[in-house]
């Protein structure tokens, strides 16, 4: 983080309590337990404790400086932990401030102002992870990204102000549980790409309609600036009013800028030649989930929209990771496959995924499925409407995790993810296919670690390859 201290206090907004090192700090950690030398605490405030009583502990594991809550004294209670003795220790910046997390995100707007790097902000009701992971790949330059799911109001700035000076592109993942988060997150970001993957009933619980989500995604594209590039898919549904207005745009999907021709998918990959504004190129991907496709052209009408030729793209290809428990398949012994999807779940992706599992051809499919968080009063409509399309996909053995799962009309219905461990121990077969997926509160990655763990008979499931 190249910023003189100067510059960090006036990007603060901070008194100076105590100083430390005139040397930049290293990136800017939340969690004391994770803080080290050149790292600078930022101790938030939580629902039962102030962050700035862990900031001695940040100082004495090395800690370039710590941001702390201001009090109204002028003396700063919060921070009586520093005594004369730790004053000539120069422990390290002791910096107040009104409000951490603002701090926080006002730093990172500061860092990514004078990094200059292109941003491409991801947003969407499914799929904007995968979309951030491809981009991460394709685009040219030195690509800095989230990790993992750091795309709320905390993860983001922490992302920014990790970000590597010479970073040439930013792909900032932004998460939205309410109205105005976005905005909030666009407004760090600053983007000059916004990716919109689709609009589905995914927190509808909070928002009440497909189409307030829809606008409160779209609170990405009022933050574009002049000459800014919105991407969105072709059949946009409840977003297109909200593009009307954006005169620079790009869509995927068929028949729009960015399409797959000439598809093939075999052994867990896909080989298609993607059409753009800028040409065409035969692309290789490590993955076979038609979803993913699409997620694809997504990612590369982003880096069209940087001006990145698709035979660029095409070769950076193979190098497509994912996050953990997006997709991952496993293979186990006797030829079981294991699709562990257990990030998060809702209607879209859960039909996507049990169409993948179909797709798989596998003597038998077998779909573990925990429930859909906050889709609101209408989720037992939601469950039955994909217990269904489970059985229209033909889906052999549908075992479902807790209560809100019976909605699916399983053929199996067991408390918790232990117990689906233990049921699908005793009833896996050779050659099987089986799905896992459901919300992150479902906790099913833990069936997905067990069945990894298995070890079974010959001619029955278990064992890790």
């Amino acid at each position: 983080m190249r910023l003189s201290p100067e510059e960090i206090v006036a990007g603060l907004g901070a008194e100076v309590l105590a100083e430390g090192s005139a040397e930049p700090p290293l990136r800017a950690t939340i969690d004391s337990a994770q803080t080290g030398p050149g790292d600078l605490f930022f101790g938030l405030r939580g629902s039962r404790r102030d962050g700035a009583e862990f900031a001695p502990a940040a100082l004495e594991a090395g800690a370039w400086g710590a941001v702390v809550r201001r009090t109204p004294e002028a003396t700063a209670p919060s921070c009586r932990f520093l005594s004369q003795s730790d004053e000539k220790r120069q422990l390290g910046w002791l910096l107040a401030v009104d409000d951490p997390l603002a701090a926080m995100q006002s730093l990172a707007l500061a860092w990514r102002r004078a990094l200059g790097a292109r941003v491409v902000g991801v947003t969407g009701s499914v799929g904007k992870t995968s979309v951030k992971d491809i981009c991460r790949a394709l685009l040219p330059g030195r690509v800095h990204a989230n990790s993992e799911n750091l795309n709320t109001e905390i993860g983001l700035p922490l992302t920014v102000l990790e970000a590597p000076e010479d970073a040439d592109v930013l792909v900032l993942e932004m998460a939205m549980r309410g109205r105005g988060q976005i905005a909030e997150l666009a407004a760090i970001a600053e983007p000059e790409v916004a990716v919109i993957t689709n609009v589905g009933p995914v927190h509808v619980e909070l928002l009440g309609s497909v189409e307030a989500i829809a606008a409160a995604k779209a609170e990405i594209l009022d933050r574009l600036p002049a000459g800014g590039t919105a991407v969105a898919p072709v059949e946009a549904g409840e977003l297109e009013p909200h593009l009307s207005g954006v005169a620079r745009q790009l869509r995927f999907g068929p028949g729009g800028d960015v399409e797959a021709t000439e598809v093939r998918r075999a052994a867990g990959a896909t080989e298609a030649v993607l059409a753009t504004p800028l040409g065409s190129a035969t692309f290789r991907f490590p993955f076979a989930e038609p979803h993913n496709l699409t997620n694809a052209l997504a990612a590369v009408a982003a880096g069209v929209a940087l001006g990145a030729g698709p035979e660029e793209m095409a070769d950076r290809a193979a190098s497509i990771g994912f996050s953990r428990f997006r997709g991952e398949r496993i293979e186990l012994r006797d030829g079981i496959v294991l699709v562990n999807d257990c990030y998060n779940a809702n209607p879209v992706s859960m039909r996507a995924a049990l169409d993948y599992l179909a797709a798989l051809g596998a003597p038998r499919t077998v779909a573990v499925l925990g429930e859909m968080g906050e889709l609101g009063p209408n989720s037992p409509g939601y469950h039955r409407g994909v217990g269904e399309h489970a059985r229209k996909a033909g889906v052999d053995l549908l075992i479902g995790v807790g209560a809100p799962a019976r909605d699916y009309d399983p053929d199996e219905l067991v408390a918790d993810p232990a117990e689906a461990a233990e049921l699908l121990a005793a009833r896996m077969e050779p050659g099987d296919a089986i799905l896992v997926k459901g919300s992150r509160s479902a906790g099913l990655e833990a069936v997905a670690e067990s069945l990894a763990e298995i070890e079974g008979p010959p001619g029955r499931g278990g064992g890790a390859a």
